[in-house]
């Protein structure tokens, strides 16, 4: 059996999800595209898009979870590609005081949401 298939969301449980909201759309753009909340308020699931592919990041936000997360060991990271000046859209990272880790000789950075998530950037 061939199965085809392909890519549609990628979660990520987050603390606060309106602060999460504003960053993800002031670092890369992102917009949100749907939303779900459960009729008891228990959850509210947010869909953020890039306007160009159909994939989106979801961000779980669950009512009653007291804490932030804790990333562990998991060393799990989204990736998108960045179009424009690469340099200037570094300088933009670092001057919001998001950038955790480059690697200048790979040509790559990485950025960290306000729940420790690490997103690299990459240029198209």
């Amino acid at each position: 059996m061939e199965i085809k298939s392909k890519f549609d969301h990628y979660n990520i449980n987050v603390f606060d999800l309106q602060k999460s909201i504003e960053f993800y759309n002031k670092a890369l753009g992102l917009k949100e595209v749907r939303r779900k909340e459960a009729s008891d308020g228990s959850f509210i699931l947010v869909y953020l898009g890039d306007g160009e592919t159909g994939f989106t990041l979801e961000l779980t936000w669950l009512r009653d979870w007291d804490r932030p997360y804790n990333m562990g060991d998991n060393e799990q990271h989204l990736c998108v590609r960045v179009a424009g000046d690469y340099d200037q859209i570094r300088a933009y990272h670092k001057e919001m005081g998001c950038v955790c880790y480059e690697n200048e000789s790979m040509g790559l950075y990485f950025i960290v949401d306000p729940d420790g998530y690490w997103v690299e950037i990459l240029p198209i």
